[in-house]
């Protein structure tokens, strides 16, 4: 955060009634773009501003508008008609948004009211006939109220648009339009978005007068916080490469993006399968799912999210110092919108961009566009997050407190019983088992790393990636069938994990894995088979949908259904035939045709 230069904080043009809340909240810096607001934006007018995501822009909007709701008083009179209004382009950044002006109004008396989707609009109405002075909304449910007649917008001074560049890409140009006309034609009217592209510098000409337009937010400095990682992997191993970057973080809170809706159903459930406490924001979520996924995050009940590119829009997560890119940003203002969700308000992330080896040229190209450099390298092997284990492992041994007089007896009569080694072994093995087990990935030689190998890349598009070297038969191995074969694109590198996985053995206790056409055969050695197939029985051992049998049994009379594949092969949904556009994402997004889902 930048310094203010005013000797008194908060700055002196800053409400009065604001800047006890501020200080009570322990602000002691603005960030550029409230120093701005506090400078210029008691000037009551019309204002366009371009500032990056996690720059402060609520509190910076609520600075601006305080002197126009309120004048020279310190609190509001008794609610009636709203005062202002603040449109956002999601669900969670408007709920988001209320929260943060209700401190900040906390000490005015406000009343504020929240119009969003998914919400029950006739709480939403009964709130806004007991009166509110700001209201805080989506565009498809505003324009549902004011066409109603619960909204009136006849008394109102300020209107904010927050994220307006997002708003248009959406396709909410026609409602925005539909709720600016309702407005008085005297209200103060302020865009804030993190580019000025000609749509919405069109929107700005027709419905503001004169604005002032100001650039809070310098590209060269943006996301400093941020360190960018690229990681480069084999076009099969994108998912392996999430997993472990997950297992050899620090993070106690990461973020992981996707392109789609369907894409983060079948990442969850991967990451849930491998033991992560995980939680996922996709369009098609009721609000109460969202909203119970958020707070997860929050309290630490959950420690990793997978979301799509608009759910995730403007939600501030506390702590979230870790995002992943499964899927490479499309262009630069979705990179920046991504990972402005971590290194945020002067606190350090990690940006890491999961690349395969075809896809790097369109990497970098997005990084270059976004003024953005990023630290090349591989997706860390099983070697180094087993050594992180055991470093860990070992923290938490060396960490432990003496025994207390209630302990100290069985402990002795522990180490009368079972040799220090035993006990240590046990403790390892507790340790190990709690923690998920870490993906196996090729290594990528320097030289991959520098340039595309045509050749390869061949044999990825007909024979669908390289194979894993067969190992030899073992002597007295017993042998076991899995339900998925060549026709669902079997690969030994996610079959292996999920063998290991699902019967509780290491990868040395697998021996030969023969993929069929419909079925893959895999032998275990002799002296984990018994304990293989007791485990095996249980239920929840095996991914949804996998059936893993003795050889001797047919798959699929087991308790599980016989699987559909997805697009990768792995359980999951069909995908959309080619030429099928993907569904939309986000709150009420409007499609190229036909009316908005409100």
């Amino acid at each position: 955060m930048t310094e203010t230069n005013d000797a008194q904080f908060p700055p002196a043009p800053i409400h009065p009634a604001l800047a006890t809340a501020l200080e009570a909240r322990g602000y002691s810096q603005l960030t550029p773009v409230q120093i701005e607001m506090a400078n210029r934006g008691q000037a009551e007018a019309d204002l366009l501003v371009s500032a990056q995501t996690g720059s402060g822009k609520t509190v910076a909007f609520g600075i601006a508008i305080a002197s126009t709701l309120l004048g020279s008083a310190q609190h509001f009179e008794a609610a009636d008609r709203p005062l202002g209004l603040i449109i956002a382009p999601t669900r969670e950044l408007a709920i988001q948004v209320q929260r943060e002006l209700d401190w900040l109004y906390g000490a005015t008396q406000i009343q504020t009211a929240t119009c969003v989707g998914g919400m029950d609009m006739r709480k939403e109405r009964r709130a806004l006939e007991r009166g509110a002075h700001l209201v805080v909304g989506t565009p498809g449910r505003l324009r549902d109220h004011i066409t109603k007649g619960a909204l009136d917008l006849g008394a109102l001074r300020a209107v904010v648009l927050d994220e307006a560049d997002e708003m248009l890409d959406l396709g909410f140009r026609e409602d925005l339009e539909f709720i600016l006309g309702a407005a008085p034609a005297e209200r103060r009217t302020l865009m804030f978005s993190a580019t000025v592209p000609r749509g919405i510098a069109e929107l700005a000409k027709t419905f503001q007068k004169d604005a002032l337009r100001v650039a809070a937010s310098v590209s060269s400095d943006q996301h400093a916080d941020i360190e960018y990682q690229m990681m480069l992997v084999r076009r099969d191993e994108r998912e392996h490469a999430v997993i472990n970057t997950l297992l050899n973080s620090d993070s106690t809170s990461a973020l992981v993006f996707c392109h789609t809706r369907e894409a983060v159903r079948h990442l969850t459930a991967r990451l849930a399968n491998r033991g992560f406490s995980v939680v996922s924001l996709s369009g098609e979520m009721a609000q109460s799912e969202r909203s119970n996924a958020l707070q997860s995050m929050r309290d630490g009940r959950a420690h990793v999210c997978v979301a799509t590119d608009v759910a995730a829009r403007g939600i501030d997560l506390p702590n979230l110092d870790l995002v992943i890119h499964a899927d490479v940003p499309s262009n630069p203002a979705t990179l920046l919108h991504r990972s402005g969700r971590t290194g945020r308000a002067g606190r350090k992330g990690v940006c890491v961009l999961i690349v395969p080896e075809h896809r790097r040229s369109a990497a970098q190209r997005v990084l270059s566009l976004a003024n953005l450099t990023a630290i090349v390298r591989a997706a860390p092997g099983i070697a180094e997050i087993e050594a992180r284990y055991r470093r860990q492992i070992l923290d938490t041994a060396l960490s432990a407190d003496e025994p207390d007089e209630a302990e100290a007896a069985f402990v002795s009569e522990v180490l009368e019983k079972v040799a220090p080694e035993r006990i240590a072994a046990a403790f390892l093995r507790q340790q190990l088992t709690a923690r998920p087990v870490p993906e196996d990935l090729a290594p990528l030689p320097v030289a991959e790393l520098q340039a595309r190998k045509t050749k390869r890349d061949s044999q990825f598009e007909h024979e669908g990636g390289p194979r894993e070297p067969r190992k030899p038969d073992m002597e007295g191995g017993v042998w076991f069938t899995l339900s998925v074969g060549r026709k669902q694109r079997a690969d030994p590198k996610w079959l292996l994990p999920m063998i290991c996985k699902a019967g509780g053995v290491t990868k040395r206790d697998v021996g030969s894995i023969k993929i069929e056409d419909t079925q893959t055969r895999f032998e275990i050695a002799a002296d984990k088979a018994a304990g293989f197939t007791k485990q095996i029985n249980r239920p929840g051992s095996t991914e949804k949908g996998v059936v893993i049998a003795p050889a001797g049994e047919v798959p699929g009379t087991a308790r599980q259904a016989k699987p559909k594949f997805g697009k990768a092969g792995k359980p999951g949904k069909k995908p959309a035939h080619r030429g099928q556009a993907a569904p939309a994402d986000g709150d009420h997004a409007r499609k190229r045709k036909g009316k908005p889902k409100r």
